[in-house]
Order: C-alpha cells, then structure tokens, then sequence
C-alpha cells in the first residue's frame, strides 16, 4: 500500500492520524478508563501521542497493521482509533483493535468504525481471518465485537504482560465466509 487509504461511513470518516491530532489523542488516550483494557498507561504528556502515532507510522510502514483515526463527518477532531496490527499476509490474518473517547461511548461509533474497518480488512487486504484479544473484564467489547460476527474460541492465559501484570485475554475471530453470510443476512 503506497497511499495511506480514507474510508468513509455514514457519520465517520476514518482517516490518517497526523502529529496535528496529538491533542486530541492526549485527550482520551490519557483517561484511565480509555485505556484501562488496552494494556497501557494513561498519556501523560503530548510526546505520548506523538509516540503512538509514530508507531501508526511504522506498522503502516511495515504493512504489519494500518491504523486510522475515527472522526466525525462535521467534526473532523480524531475521537479514537480503529485498525489492524500484527498482520501477516503469508497467513491472510491481522488482529483488529480500537478505542474511542469516553463522552463518545454508547452511539454506535465503534460499532460502525469496526464494521467498516473489517470490510476493508476483507475485501481490500484479501484477509481470511481478524482476530480480536479481548480482557476478561471487557465486556463492552466483547458484547461490541459479538454483535460484529466475531466468535469465542478461548481464553488465552497470561497471553501479555502489560502494566506490571500477566494479562488473560479472550482470542475472538471472524472468518471471511462467517462476515460474507452475515453481509447476506442484513
């Protein structure tokens, strides 16, 4: 992928994030409860975010992920991220992560920036499998990523170390043919 692309729903434009978006991402990515199942610490100080967009920068770089930030259509100010990481393509599978700032929960934006996201995933990276690691203690995300067609296949123990502890994390996945039955029942 040489540019990086825009995909564009009905109330979201999900975008490239620039350094021009370090405040906003300081400004949710530093709530602890915005990151209280992201196996990070809450920012602290614009050089945070201007660390996360970098590693945006990188994995796009690297075509190990893609990241786009999620704004509003009249907006434009980034109020969380959605993308790929840890893609390889040899095995047509990424893993899919997202946030989103907290006066945002609830309206149906991460619903509808994953499910665009997964399409992309899908019909433009060619992928058969996207995964999702999810805390125990996460169940807005389980319940969104559910809602989404992804299935639980186990719980992963001690999978990460982030934050001074061992992580368990359920491992949820959607299979191509699983999104494409699901597009033919809506």
């Amino acid at each position: 992928m040489k540019d990086f692309p825009t995909i564009e729903t009905e109330r979201l434009l999900l975008r490239k994030v620039t350094a021009e978006d370090a405040q906003d991402m300081l400004t949710y990515l530093s709530d602890p409860l915005v990151v209280k199942h992201m196996g990070l610490d809450p920012f602290e100080t614009i050089n945070d975010a201007l660390d996360e967009i970098e590693w945006y920068e990188s994995i796009f770089r690297e075509s190990s992920g893609i990241r786009w930030g999620i704004t509003l259509k009249e907006q434009g100010e980034v109020i969380g991220s959605c993308g790929f990481l840890n893609m390889t393509t040899k095995h047509k599978r990424s893993e899919v992560g997202f946030e989103l700032s907290k006066p945002y929960w609830g309206k149906g934006i991460a619903s509808e920036a994953l499910s665009a996201v997964v399409e992309y995933g899908y019909k433009q990276l060619q992928l058969e499998r996207i995964e999702a690691l999810i805390e125990p203690t996460n169940i807005p995300s389980q319940k969104l990523v559910e809602k989404q067609g992804f299935m639980r296949e186990g719980l992963l123990r001690h999978y990460e170390y982030t934050c001074g502890k061992f992580d368990d994390l359920y491992m949820y996945s959607i299979l191509k043919q699983d999104f494409d039955a699901l597009k033919h029942e809506r």
